[in-house]
């Protein structure tokens, strides 16, 4: 793993590549750069304005990132005009690099930077609703139930943790945290978070699956009085039904 001190080189490198590049008019940092927050740990997290096309802009700097960074792989997330590209360099560093029209060069939540260049005023990225959460886990439930009955044990795993991962994000969402990836989770209090050690599958026996489902239940019931107690109220029996007893 790289230094704190040598991922610092990397984005000081990084940066002056774009102040050089006529093809890059602004830059930013977003993540743990932009709030002071970033150790040994973080990734680079580079938002860049290109003034033309994105795309012939994307070829050299990857090319760049391989040439001059020793680049091993990459990987592209879309998201609206822009397109993020995640590399993975020497020292498990991890450089996301967005690229995206000047048009869609701002701050869409708190954590940004503007290093040079004229930011626009975006809309925020959209907070996850209580019914999607909330729908996304009863499905889940109903489907780690199905498996569990239909032999898939390692598809029962896929939805028993799945359903595990909602009710973070609800309480997270409830309690004012990070819901993306679960970067609110080490904040929740332990009337939160220890129940959910019980959710853990051991092993992919039958019983294990029922007796873990039956701990992710209780959990989703127990955070969805907190956040939507006429939902609770409703689904409760349902819910309950799934649950081996």
């Amino acid at each position: 793993m790289l230094s704190a001190e040598e991922r610092d080189r990397v984005l000081e490198r990084l940066l002056s590549l774009a102040r050089t590049d006529d093809a890059v008019v602004g830059a930013a940092l977003t993540g743990s750069h932009a709030l002071g927050e970033n150790d040994r740990w973080s990734d680079v997290d580079l938002v860049l304005s290109i003034r033309d096309d994105p795309a012939a802009v994307l070829d050299s700097w990857t090319a760049r990132l391989y040439d001059e960074f020793g680049a091993l792989h990459h990987w592209d997330l879309p998201t609206g005009s822009a397109t993020i590209r995640v590399f993975l360099l020497p020292g498990w560093m991890e450089a996301d690099i967005t690229f995206a029209p000047e048009d869609a060069f701002g701050p869409r939540g708190p954590q940004w930077r503007t290093v040079f260049g004229r930011q626009q005023s975006l809309k925020p990225f959209a907070a996850p609703t209580l019914d999607g959460l909330a729908g996304h886990a009863w499905h889940h439930v109903l489907h780690a139930r199905v498996c569990i009955e239909r032999g898939r044990r390692w598809q029962a795993e896929h939805w028993i943790s799945a359903t595990r991962d909602q009710v973070i994000t609800l309480a997270c969402s409830r309690l004012g945290l990070p819901t993306a990836y679960a970067k609110g989770a080490h904040l929740l209090p332990d009337d939160v978070t220890s129940p959910l050690e019980a959710t853990l599958i051991r092993s992919l026996t039958e019983p294990e699956l029922h007796r873990a489902l039956n701990a992710v239940i209780d959990a989703l019931m127990n955070e969805l009085e907190h956040s939507a107690p006429a939902l609770a109220a409703r689904l409760r029996p349902w819910l309950k039904d799934l649950q081996d007893v």
